[in-house]
């Protein structure tokens, strides 16, 4: 990998963006990053994804304007992505570790949670309308079903780039943390999320994703089945067995 760094610490995967100066998405690295995710999709260790972006400043810009000849290429790709990161099986952190503008903060939105630093030039903003384009890689919806129409409409329309405070207070980010602890304070979050059962994990994950994506009866349907799904899992029977002896479940996955 070019511009895509995988680190496997146990069952969490730490994806950085590794594009400089500003982890933008050109065609390479919009490829190279399609093959890790669908690697750590169907990998049995992997419990939890990271991702982040490289160096202390930025965690992505969005679109590589140096790669405007891909650009359609790279758009559907990205829009197919972020979906599938939308969809993950997993649960999927960002570790914002700077700014996130256009298609970064996008991919930032698909993410299960989201970690930002403290840092006064960390700023979030989908910046389109300043180019007379619209964001295009799903922040049209993800934005709005996070924070409400309204703000969504506010930040696009105007253009808007916030800080990590604002972010927090309008349910954009879940915490703020200081930029010399955000990834060690993501991966202690993570390590906490790797040992929930992963069987379990995955079906609440994929009865949230079907009900946003297919509707409230598609979202209860999958929910019953997950239900039934995980019944008779052994991470069912050591849960139940370790509520009665009154100590931690070692889930294992099966």
């Amino acid at each position: 990998m070019k511009n895509i760094i995988l680190e496997m610490r146990e069952n969490i995967a730490l994806v950085t963006i590794d594009h400089p100066p500003a982890n933008s998405w050109n065609l390479v690295t919009m490829n190279e990053f399609s093959e890790t995710i669908d690697t750590l999709k169907n990998d049995q260790n992997t419990r939890v994804v990271v991702l982040t972006g490289s160096g202390e400043r930025c965690f992505s810009a969005g679109f590589d304007v140096k790669d405007k000849d891909n650009a359609p290429e790279i758009s559907a790709t990205g829009r197919a992505l972020w979906r599938d990161i939308d969809r993950f099986p997993k649960p999927v952190i960002a570790a914002v570790n700077g700014y996130a503008f256009g298609g970064g903060l996008e991919l930032a939105l698909a993410c299960h949670f989201r970690l930002m630093t403290d840092h006064p030039k960390a700023n979030l903003g989908l910046t389109e309308l300043n180019l007379g384009i619209i964001p295009g890689w799903g922040g049209t919806q993800r934005l709005m079903r996070i924070i409400g129409k309204s703000k969504a409409l506010d930040l696009i329309l105007f253009s808007r780039r916030i800080n990590a405070e604002r972010a927090l207070k309008i349910g954009l980010v879940d915490r703020i943390v200081p930029a010399d602890q955000l990834m060690h304070e993501t991966m202690a979050f993570a390590a906490e999320l790797a040992q929930r059962p992963p069987i379990a994990v995955r079906c609440v994950l994929a009865a949230m994703s079907a009900g946003i994506y297919e509707g409230l009866d598609r979202g209860l349907q999958v929910e019953a089945e997950g239900s039934a799904a995980v019944r008779d899992t052994a991470d069912r029977n050591e849960g139940f067995r370790a509520f009665l002896e009154k100590r931690k479940p070692v889930f294992k996955g099966k």
